[in-house]
């Protein structure tokens, strides 16, 4: 059964580092160095398990920006992504946030849409993927 979890960066980073690294670092070649970085303690952090297995994690900044969403490949196309964004727009909601934004990448402007999201200005690099910026008013 798929449970998502909000924590604190001390106790998501065990489960969310290595999610990350398998996705971004591993399938997608981002430079590892850039993977982790200082905003990760000020966020707060989703994590999706299934049956106890960690296999999906997200994050909310400060500002309002969601980011670092990775699945695992099993579990890609299977709700996982769907349910750990909601949760992070609820996060939003709750500490009063007005919209979210974030920076998708081209080949997953589908499912941001899906969502409600809205594409804002061109599309730019990023880590060598390209990336729309995109926003969502919360209701």
């Amino acid at each position: 059964m798929l449970v998502i979890e909000t924590l604190g960066w001390e106790e998501a980073k065990a489960e969310a580092g290595p999610i990350r690294f398998e996705v971004f670092v591993d399938e997608q070649n981002v430079p590892a160095e850039i993977e982790l970085d200082e905003y990760d303690a000020a966020c707060v952090h989703v994590v999706a398990r299934d049956d106890g297995r960690a296999v999906g994690t997200g994050r909310l900044l400060p500002d309002g920006h969601i980011g670092r969403m990775a699945v695992l490949k099993d579990w890609r196309g299977k709700g996982v992504g769907a349910k750990m964004l909601t949760m992070l727009m609820e996060c939003a909601r709750a500490r009063g946030d007005k919209e979210v934004a974030l920076s998708a990448q081209t080949h997953a402007l589908g499912f941001y849409k899906r969502h409600g999201f809205v594409d804002e200005g061109p599309t730019y690099l990023e880590a060598g993927i390209l990336h729309q910026a995109m926003r969502k008013v919360l209701a």
